[in-house]
């Protein structure tokens, strides 16, 4: 997976590379796909979310760059596999998902696997966790009709926001630093996510 789906793609950072190379994705994949579990495609985890393609996973933690001792909010927990990644490339992670059960199973597999330094939250990500903030770094990992200035507020100065956002058929993936207090955003990929649920996401 490493080799042919991330290094011959793009994928550089050598922590990312590592990282992905460690964490066992089967684990957070259901029983019927673990079989698929390191081709380069998303698989459904129940509550009709789905697992990122590897591809995309690696693309967004390398425009993220978590580094040791950072502070991270990852929006939407899912099957817990990108909070695992974080959770070799950064300090700490608070992670937020909407749906309990989702957040369940990631937080069982998370502590078998032995990671401490994760936190998994159940509420509205769209809105973040700012009793928890300020952050070093935010990821999103669903569509966002639009910038999410509350998440942006979140972040620390110099800090990093990847997020995709438009339509829920078509988006595009953004990397926004916080300079001076503004956002400086640049485009990477178009993209395609489930659509973040929340306040200042879509409704239900």
């Amino acid at each position: 997976m490493v080799e042919t789906q991330l290094r011959k793609r793009g994928i550089t950072d050598e922590r990312v590379l590592a990282a992905m190379d460690k964490v066992p994705r089967h684990e957070f994949v259901a029983e019927a796909y673990r079989d698929q579990a390191y081709d380069d495609q998303p698989l459904p985890i129940g509550y009709s979310q789905t697992i990122s393609q590897p591809y995309m996973v690696g693309l967004m933690l390398e425009l993220l760059h978590p580094e040791p001792g950072h502070s991270v909010l990852e929006i939407g927990t899912g099957s817990g596999y990108q909070t695992a990644l974080l959770a070799e490339l950064a300090g700490y992670v608070d992670s937020i998902e909407r749906q309990s059960g989702l957040a369940a199973m990631a937080d069982g597999v998370l502590r078998q696997l032995g990671y401490t330094n994760v936190a998994v939250h159940i509420g509205d990500g769209s809105v973040g966790v700012p009793e928890r903030s300020p952050f070093d770094a935010i990821v999103v990992s669903a569509g966002a009709p639009q910038f999410p200035d509350r998440l942006f507020t979140q972040l620390n100065e110099g800090g990093r926001l990847v997020v995709p956002v438009g339509a829920s058929e078509n988006q595009q993936l953004l990397l926004v630093t916080k300079e001076q207090g503004r956002p400086v955003i640049s485009e990477s990929v178009p993209c395609r996510f489930v659509p973040l649920i929340g306040e200042q996401g879509y409704q239900e």
